[in-house]
C-alpha cells in the first residue's frame, strides 16, 4: 500500500511538474505563410519576362511559357531562336512522355522513328554545337546562394530565376535539372545537341544529368499541359504509334507575337529579401497543420513565383 502512495504521490508531482514546464514553453511560432509574404511585396521585387527570351510554346490544350537563360547556354539559345523564327518546330510532335522523368519533343524522322519520312529541314540553324554543360562563374552569372547542403554541387542558389549549381574551386556554374527545366536532347557525341529536340523534367528532379546535358531554360507557365500528357508505351515513354504523338502547333518568341497576345507574367526576382523569406518559410513552416518544420529544403523545392500582370 505505501508503495502504491509513493507512485500516485510521484505521478502528481510529475504530473504538475509537466504542467509548469507546459505554461513556461513558448507557443509555436507562426512564420508567415508564402501568400501573406508575397501580397506584401514590393513593386520592385518583381521582374518581367524579356519577349526576346520567352517561348510560347502552342499546344492543342494551351499554351506553355518558357523563359530561356542565354547567360547559361547562349549558343543553344540562339539556335533554338533561329530554328523557331524559321518556324521549324511547327506541326513537329511530342515524342514521349517518360513517366516520372521528362517530356520530350520534335522531329520523328530525325529521331529515327518514322523512317518513312525525310528528316524536316533546319534551315539556317547550326546543325552541330560545341557542348554547354557549364559556362564560367561571371558577372554574367549572378547568383544568390542557397544555405542549405546540396548532394550535387559544391554550392547551389538562384541565378535571375533560375536554379543553379557552382563550383568555386572549378569556377564553373550550370542550370539544374529542377522539375520544369528545359534541357537539349543529345546523342553520345557531346556536340550532337543542338536545339531541334528538347525536353522538361516532369518528374522528381534528375539532377544526376546536371553537367552531362546543356539545360537552357525552365518552363513559367503552363506546366500541367506537359506533366499530364500520356505516359508513352514503349520504352523510355516513347510512342509508338504516330496517333499518339501530340502535334505541337506552333513555337514563338514573345517578341514577335501581338503585344495583345502574349502573356503578361512577371518573376519574383531571386535576389530580394522577398524571395529569401519565400523560400525560409517553406523551409521552416509553422503553420497549424505542421507539427515537424524540416529546417531545411532541397534547390528544387524551393518556388519561383510566378504572377499574371492585368493588361
Amino acid at each position: 500500500m505505501k508503495r502504491l502512495k509513493s507512485t500516485a504521490l510521484a505521478l502528481a508531482m510529475a504530473a504538475v511538474t509537466f504542467g509548469a514546464q507546459a505554461a513556461d514553453t513558448p507557443a509555436k511560432p507562426h512564420s508567415k505563410a508564402m501568400g501573406d509574404i508575397l501580397a506584401e511585396s514590393k513593386p520592385t521585387d518583381w521582374r518581367p519576362l524579356d519577349p526576346e527570351n520567352t517561348l510560347y510554346f502552342e499546344l492543342p490544350a494551351g499554351r506553355v511559357v518558357m523563359e530561356l537563360a542565354p547567360a547559361y547556354a547562349p549558343l543553344h539559345a540562339e539556335n533554338i531562336k533561329t530554328l523557331v523564327r524559321e518556324k521549324y518546330f511547327d506541326g513537329l510532335v511530342i515524342l514521349r512522355s517518360h513517366d516520372n522523368y521528362v517530356v520530350q519533343w520534335g522531329d520523328p524522322s530525325d529521331d529515327e522513328l518514322d523512317k518513312s519520312n525525310p528528316p524536316k529541314s533546319q534551315g539556317s540553324a547550326k546543325s552541330k554545337l560545341a557542348p554547354e554543360f557549364t559556362v564560367p562563374i561571371s558577372a554574367a552569372t549572378t547568383f544568390t546562394k542557397l544555405p542549405d547542403f546540396d548532394g550535387y554541387a559544391p554550392e547551389v542558389g538562384f541565378s535571375n530565376g533560375f536554379p543553379v549549381g557552382r563550383n568555386p574551386k572549378t569556377k564553373q556554374t550550370w542550370l539544374t535539372h529542377c522539375y520544369g527545366a528545359v534541357g537539349v536532347g543529345r546523342g553520345n557525341e557531346l556536340d550532337s545537341g543542338n536545339g531541334s529536340s528538347l525536353y522538361v523534367v516532369i518528374g522528381n528532379a534528375p539532377r544526376h544529368l546536371d553537367r552531362n546535358i546543356a539545360v537552357v531554360g525552365r518552363v513559367v507557365q503552363g506546366m500541367e499541359f506537359l506533366s499530364a500528357m500520356p505516359r508513352g508505351p514503349a520504352p523510355m515513354g516513347f510512342y509508338e504509334n504516330p496517333e499518339q504523338r501530340v502535334r505541337i502547333n506552333s513555337i514563338r518568341l514573345a517578341a514577335d507575337v501581338p503585344a495583345a497576345e502574349r502573356s503578361n507574367l512577371e518573376i519574383l526576382r531571386t535576389d530580394t529579401p522577398t524571395f529569401a523569406a519565400v523560400t525560409d518559410a517553406r523551409r521552416n513552416r509553422h503553420d497549424d497543420w505542421y507539427i515537424a518544420p524540416a529546417g531545411y529544403i532541397e534547390l528544387c523545392n524551393a518556388i519561383i513565383p510566378v504572377r499574371e500582370v492585368k493588361k
